[in-house]
């Protein structure tokens, strides 16, 4: 089991119903845990790949198998933080069969783990922009998720909350003890540096995986030349 990838499409397309196709051969894997990232332009698929990963969309053709449990941290958390307050967020994340003791037990580990101890009470209005990306991240460990879709998490965000993120991903995919499989989508050719590894998406389909540093050094060229 140690050995399967976390993640595999084989051949995997998709067309909207006007007869767009969004998808087209695309196949690759994860082969373990860690911080994968793929980078695009507008258009290319990525969005759409996160999404049928995440179940939310049903595949025309091809095969995806996910051995994880995946979900789905969107661009900007607002759209995913439902409650007025931190922890009642993420008890909607939660086995309902828990008691209340084990619920309150795992609101708090979840918080710990993304650098919120403390905040289960606070109402999430009041949390910065990073803030509450950390908070949407917890909802998705307190779902028992082991495959995390960061669909351009750190687009809304400042530096430093830009930062905190990738740090906190990175650390999540490289704990000893159950580490996460991240497949994080960004334009942001920086954000590179922090990555397993690194694919070009372009018209549906994604290239080979590569360190991060070489991925950066190709595009970066070209993105200075459109600026």
């Amino acid at each position: 089991m140690a050995d399967q990838p976390c993640l595999v499409a084989d051949q995997l397309g998709f067309s909207w119903p006007t007869g767009h196709a969004a998808l087209s051969h695309c196949t690759f894997s994860i082969p373990k845990p860690g911080l994968w990232m793929l980078v695009g332009g507008n258009g290319s698929g990525k969005s759409t790949l996160l999404r049928l990963i995440a179940g939310l969309l049903e595949p025309s053709r091809g095969r995806l198998h996910r051995r994880l449990k995946p979900a789905l941290v969107f661009q900007n958390p607002d759209h995913q933080l439902l409650l007025p307050s931190c922890g009642s967020d993420i008890e909607l994340s939660l086995a309902e069969h828990l008691s209340r003791p084990a619920r309150l037990e795992l609101v708090e580990h979840v918080l710990s783990q993304v650098g919120l101890e403390g905040f289960r009470q606070r109402p999430i209005h009041s949390l910065s922009g990073g803030q509450k990306q950390r908070l949407a991240i917890a909802g998705a460990l307190a779902s028992q998720a082991e495959l995390l879709l960061l669909d351009e998490p750190t687009a809304l965000l400042d530096e430093n909350s830009q930062l905190e993120v990738l740090s906190l991903i990175q650390d999540l995919s490289h704990r000893q003890e159950r580490p996460i499989t991240a497949l994080w989508v960004t334009h942001r050719l920086e954000e590179l540096q922090w990555c397993d590894g690194a694919a070009l998406m372009e018209r549906g389909s994604i290239g080979p995986w590569q360190s991060g540093a070489s991925l950066q050094a190709q595009l970066s060229p070209l993105a200075t030349r459109k600026g």
